[in-house]
């Protein structure tokens, strides 16, 4: 069960704070992500009211409506009838919590079927300052008897390090028999889930701590603690991929997403940005100051520098976009390249073809999108319109300049600039023109003056 009834107060945002993201992702995609290595029989998360966008992040998940927000307790009490027939462990989690290990949750379910059986089990962490943290109550024996909130703990319990995460595993038939007796008896008029412990000790049956590292337990509640999340999962992208044998010359000043996958021998030069469904096959080359997003780079192929590569975009192995060219849902052949100050939509491109400067495939009429088609080894000049839907042959030339709106024969020529006129003296008559002109208009203000 993943709880993310929970708004955005401290964010100050209309989204929910499970729907910001990070590298790409929402942070309760990651978290489900994580979960789902458990390869749980069921998962659920509960949501408020309007919480329809929540749900349709946690895909695969089963949402249930949480429609007053009467604490934790009564979340998962949410729960209760859907599992009337499931006989399992409950693992009880938070959707602000992205960094949660798979073997983390894995421990805590195995913790509950040790000898001695406890009655719940909860993610517990160390932290030299707790501050406003919960503290965990443990007995003599090492038991989990009692989880105290910071602002109810006596000074004894204050001094206590271990804190609670909120998160937790139980046996569904115990978990929901100690729920019930759980009562909102208290100044916010909530069921709190952490009220089970003290409960369930009472009746002879201690709880149990799992410890996980307090980095697992970072939540996402303010913008600054957003941006904090993201510079860490940055780090781990950039690690990962310099592990995996790319080369990032300043790694800082490059952004990954989640599913950014980089190749054998790749160099990413600085101040690139790959967006979500990116993949850079070995020996490519991304140089500086380029974004790149839903593209897939082929082995030895080169962009930027100050490119952009949309959705749909392919380039084949020793392929070429270079400096302010813009790709969008266009494939470059095996060796083609589009080298400086073009855009290329919906289009194809062949092997080997020679994309000129300033070319535009004018693929939107307004209306609807038309594909451009360039066959391999054909030349456009520099300063060319392709007009979609339109296809250029293999091996033709498009001369500079040129409005192509027709569709071009293999091997031939396609101009469409008039043909250039000479006149013979025009400039010079001009420019003495010009110079009797500024004589007059020197003397007539000496004149004046």
């Amino acid at each position: 069960m993943v709880l993310a009834a929970g708004r955005s107060t401290r964010m100050q945002s209309d989204l929910p704070k499970v729907l910001h993201r990070l590298a790409g992702r929402t942070i309760l995609g990651h978290l489900v992500d994580t979960l789902s290595h458990l390869k749980p029989e069921r998962t659920y998360v509960v949501i408020a009211p309007d919480g329809e966008a929540v749900a349709h992040a946690a895909p695969g998940a089963m949402p249930i409506v949480q429609n007053d927000a009467r604490g934790t307790g009564d979340a998962v009490l949410r729960a209760r009838e859907a599992l009337a027939g499931f006989d399992g462990d409950v693992l009880v989690l938070y959707g602000d919590s992205p960094f949660l290990k798979a073997e983390t949750m894995r421990a805590m379910i195995d913790a509950l079927h040790s000898d001695d059986r406890p009655a719940v089990v909860v993610l517990g962490f160390e932290a030299p300052l707790p501050h406003e943290y919960g503290r965990l109550v443990l007995d003599e024996r090492g038991s989990l008897v009692r989880i105290v909130s910071a602002r109810d703990a006596n000074e004894a319990e204050r001094a206590i390090t271990l804190c609670n995460s909120g998160m937790m595993a139980g046996d569904r038939e115990l978990l929901f028999d100690l729920l019930g007796k759980v009562g909102s008896d208290n100044a916010q008029g909530e069921i709190y889930l952490t009220d089970v412990v003290e409960i369930a000790a009472k009746g002879g049956r201690p709880s149990a701590v799992i410890r996980g590292d307090i980095s697992e337990m970072l939540g996402v509640n303010t913008r600054a603690e957003l941006a904090a999340a993201e510079a860490i999962v940055q780090d781990h992208l950039r690690a990962a991929a310099m592990a995996s044998g790319a080369t990032l010359l300043d790694p800082s000043t490059v952004y990954f997403s989640y599913d950014t996958r980089l190749g054998r021998d790749v160099l990413v030069e600085p101040n690139v940005l790959f967006g979500p469904g990116v993949t850079v096959a070995d020996g490519a080359t991304i140089r500086a100051f380029s974004h790149i997003e839903g593209a897939s780079i082929g082995p030895g192929a080169s962009v930027g520098p100050f490119a952009r590569l949309r959705p749909g975009t392919r380039l084949e192995a020793g392929a070429r976009i270079g400096n302010f060219v813009e790709a969008k849902n266009t494939v470059m052949g095996e060796g083609a390249k589009a080298n400086h100050l073009t855009y290329l939509g919906d289009t194809t491109v062949g092997e080997r073809a020679n994309i000129g400067a300033g070319t535009i495939t004018c693929n939107y009429d307004g209306y609807t999108k038309s594909k451009t088609e360039i066959g391999a080894h054909a030349f456009v000049g520099s300063n060319t319109a392709l007009v979609a839907p339109v296809k250029v042959g293999e091996g033709a030339v498009i001369g500079a300049g040129s409005v192509i709106t027709r569709d071009v024969k293999s091997g031939a020529l396609a101009l469409t600039r008039p043909p250039q006129r000479e006149i013979d003296g025009w400039a010079e008559e001009r420019r003495e023109a010009r110079n009797q002109s500024a004589g007059t208009a020197k003397d007539k203000i000496k004149e004046e003056h």
